[in-house]
C-alpha cells in the first residue's frame, strides 16, 4: 500500500453538524489526516468542498465524461503548466503535468541501464479506439458470419468501444464479465450486459470451499487493449444466446462462444485484413506524437543502445514506423524508407512473444534485407554465407548496415547482438501485461516499464475530485463510529443490570444512532457510485475496485519498475533520472508516522 508523502489537514468539522452530528463532538485528535502527492502544485490551497448531499435534492447523477476544459483552466491558474517538451531541449526541465508522470513501483538508476527497448503496436505506435477497434471488431463479426456459420444478422450489430476496459476477466463457461481486486474478490460482474446482484455474486464466486483462481482454461484476461473488442463481442453473443436460443446451434455454450470469437480475430489478424487497412491511411487509425523521435535520439545521445522487438513482421513494422518516424527524420520525406532505422540498433520483428523471452526458446533468427524484406539465414546472428546466386546488393548493405533487423530468434540471440551481459541493465517499455511485462521481469529479471494510456484522464480525474473522495473517506469514518456506538450500547443492554428507564433511554439512543448511521450509509453509498461513474458509467476506476486496488492495478504493481501514459513521457526526464518509489505503509502506520 502506497500514500503520498505532502500531508494535507482536513478536520472533519467540514461536515454539516445537521447531517453528521457525530462529527461535533469528536475531539481534535480524532481529525483525519489526508496526502496530497502532486507536488507539481506546490501552493495549491485546499478550497472547501461542495457538500456531496443536500437534502431533497438528487445531486447523484452519471458523469462518464469529464470537463476537462475546467480541469485545464484550473490547473493553469495554479502553476501555468506548459505543453511537454524534451527534457535535453533549451526548454526543458520543467514541471510535468500529472497525466504525463512516469510513476515507479520499484528503484530504477537509469545510469545502471545500457538498453532500452519497445514494443510498438500500443507502445510506440497508439491506435485509436474508435477506428481501430472497430475495423477489428467488423472483421471479427464477418468471420464469424462468413467462416463460422453464425446467423447473418450479426452483421448489423455495433461497437461501443468506450464500454469496455482493461483489467477484466471474462468467465467463459458461465457467460459473466468480472471486475475483480486484488485479493481476486469478484467486485462487479456482468452476465452479458444484465449486472449481477450482490447475492448471484457471493453464490457463484463466494460460496466455496476452495477458492477459483480465475485463470485459464475456464477464465479469459482482458489485459491489452487488442482484447476490448473480443471482450465486446463475446457480451453480445451472450445475451443473443439467452434472448434467442433457437438461433444458436445446439451445443453451442458461452465457452465455444468465446472460442470461436478468438478464432474468428485470429483469422483477421492472419489473413491480414487488419493491417492492409491500417497501411492504406496509417494516420486514420494511429496517433501522431512528436516527441519519438526527440525521445529515441536523446536516448541514444547519452549512450543508450535502443532496441525494438515486435510480434509484428517486416513490411507492417516499416509502414508503422514510418509513420511515426517519417516527417521527423533526417530528410523529412513522409513516403516509406527506411530513415527510422537510425534510431534503433536493432529491430527484432516477428518475434511470438511470449514465448520470445524464453531461454531455452530455440527459434530460428533471420536476418531481414529491408528494402526486399528478404530473408537471410545466421548463426545466433552472425552473418553466413549464402548458397547459390543472391544479390551482391543486398550482402554489401547487409555488412554496412548500422541497424540490423531480424525476425523470429529468442532473447538469447538479442543479448549476444547488444553484447549484454547483465539482464538488468535492460529496460523494456511494452503495453501487455503478460506479453512484455510479467515475462521480461519474472523470467528475465529485465527492468520494465508499462504503458496504459487510459491513466492519463484516470489520474487527470483523481485530481479533479479529490476533495469529493476526501469527503468519501470522512462519511466512511463517520459510519465506522457510528457503528462501534451502537455496538457499545446494544451490549450494554444484554449484559449490564439496568433499570427500566435506563433501558428505554439506551433503547432510544440505539434507534437514534441506527438512523444516523443508516443516513450515511446512504449517502457514502450514493457518493461512491457517482464517483465509480466520473471514471466508467460501468467499471469504473481502472486501478481500483471500491477502497481495493484492482487486479490490473496489483499486476501493474508486481511486474512494472515503472509505469506510465505515454511511452514518449521518457522524454520528459533525464535519461540518467534515479526513479525512487514512495514508501510502503502498512494499515497500522497512517496515523501513527508523521509525514
Amino acid at each position: 500500500m502506497r500514500i503520498p508523502k505532502r500531508p494535507v489537514s482536513f478536520a472533519l468539522s467540514l461536515f454539516s453538524p445537521e447531517f453528521f452530528p457525530l462529527y461535533s463532538s469528536l475531539s481534535s485528535s480524532s481529525r483525519v489526516r489526508f496526502y496530497s502527492g502532486f507536488r507539481q502544485f506546490p501552493n495549491f490551497s485546499l478550497r472547501k468542498p461542495k457538500p456531496l448531499y443536500s437534502p431533497g435534492v438528487n445531486q447523484f447523477h452519471a458523469s462518464y465524461t469529464m470537463d476537462k476544459a475546467s480541469h485545464v483552466q484550473q490547473i493553469s491558474s495554479i502553476d501555468a503548466v506548459q505543453e511537454p517538451c524534451v527534457w535535453s531541449s533549451p526548454e526543458g526541465g520543467r514541471e510535468i503535468k500529472i497525466g504525463r508522470q512516469i510513476f515507479c513501483n520499484r528503484s530504477l538508476n537509469m545510469r545502471n541501464i545500457l538498453a532500452v527497448g519497445f514494443d510498438m503496436d500500443y507502445t510506440l505506435a497508439q491506435y485509436k479506439p474508435e477506428t481501430f477497434e472497430s475495423l477489428a471488431y467488423e472483421g471479427t463479426i464477418r468471420k464469424l458470419v462468413y467462416d463460422l456459420g453464425y446467423p447473418q444478422e450479426l452483421l448489423g450489430w455495433s461497437f461501443d468501444w468506450k464500454y469496455m476496459v482493461r483489467g477484466l476477466v471474462l468467465d467463459k463457461k458461465r457467460g459473466n464479465i468480472l471486475k475483480m481486486d486484488r485479493h481476486k474478490y469478484v467486485k462487479v460482474a456482468y452476465h452479458g450486459f444484465r449486472e449481477l446482484s450482490k447475492e448471484d455474486k457471493v453464490g457463484t464466486y463466494g460460496s466455496t470451499l476452495i477458492r477459483d483462481a480465475f485463470d485459464e482454461p475456464d477464465y479469459a484476461l482482458i489485459d491489452t487493449l487488442f482484447s476490448l473488442a473480443e471482450a465486446y463481442l463475446f457480451a453480445q453473443l451472450v445475451d443473443f444466446k439467452d434472448n434467442n436460443p433457437r438461433k444458436v446451434p445446439e451445443g453451442v455454450d458461452y465457452a465455444r462462444m468465446y472460442k470461436d470469437v478468438r478464432a474468428a480475430v485470429d483469422l483477421c489478424h492472419r489473413d491480414g485484413t487488419l493491417k492492409q487497412m491500417v497501411a492504406k491511411d496509417p494516420k486514420l487509425y494511429i496517433n501522431e506524437d512528436t516527441s519519438i523521435v526527440p525521445m529515441l535520439k536523446m536516448l541514444r545521445d547519452s549512450g543508450r543502445m535502443t532496441f525494438l522487438v515486435t510480434n509484428s513482421l517486416w513490411d507492417y513494422t516499416n509502414i508503422v514506423m514510418n509513420f511515426l518516424c517519417g516527417a521527423r527524420t533526417l530528410n523529412g520525406s513522409r513516403t516509406c524508407n527506411f530513415d527510422w532505422l537510425q534510431y534503433f540498433d536493432v529491430v527484432i520483428t516477428g518475434s511470438a512473444k511470449p514465448g520470445f523471452f524464453h531461454e531455452e526458446n530455440r527459434a530460428n533468427l533471420f536476418e531481414v534485407e529491408p528494402e526486399s524484406g528478404m530473408l537471410l539465414n545466421t548463426d545466433n546472428g552472425t552473418p553466413m554465407a549464402q548458397v547459390g546466386e543472391v544479390s551482391p546488393r543486398l550482402s554489401l548493405k547487409a555488412n554496412n548496415k548500422k541497424c540490423r533487423v531480424f525476425q523470429g530468434g529468442s532473447v538469447g540471440h538479442l543479448h549476444k547482438l547488444l553484447s549484454i551481459e547483465s539482464s538488468s541493465q535492460v529496460l523494456y517499455v511494452g503495453d501487455h501485461i503478460y506479453g512484455d511485462i510479467l515475462r521480461s521481469k519474472k523470467v528475465l529479471g529485465w527492468r520494465t516499464m508499462l504503458v496504459v494510456p487510459e491513466l492519463e484522464r484516470e489520474v487527470e480525474l483523481l485530481w479533479e475530485i479529490r476533495d469529493s473522495r476526501k469527503q468519501l473517506l470522512l462519511l466512511r469514518h463517520e459510519r465506522d463510529q457510528i457503528e462501534d456506538q451502537i455496538h457499545h450500547l446494544k451490549w450494554s443492554l444484554k449484559f449490564e443490570d439496568l433499570r427500566a428507564d435506563e433501558k428505554q433511554k439506551i433503547s432510544t439512543s440505539v434507534k437514534e444512532l441506527e438512523s444516523q448511521r443508516d443516513q450515511v450509509r446512504i449517502t457514502h453509498q450514493e457518493a461512491q457510485r457517482e464517483c465509480h461513474h466520473k471514471f466508467h458509467k460501468v467499471w469504473g476506476q481502472l486501478m481500483k475496485t471500491g477502497y481495493q486496488n484492482s487486479r490490473f492495478a496489483h499486476q501493474v504493481e508486481r511486474f512494472a519498475c515503472l509505469y506510465t501514459s505515454q511511452v514518449s513521457n521518457l522524454s520528459l526526464y533525464s535519461p540518467d533520472k534515479y526513479y525512487r518509489p514512495s514508501e510502503d505503509f502498512m494499515p497500522h502506520e497512517f496515523d501513527i508516522l508523521p509525514l
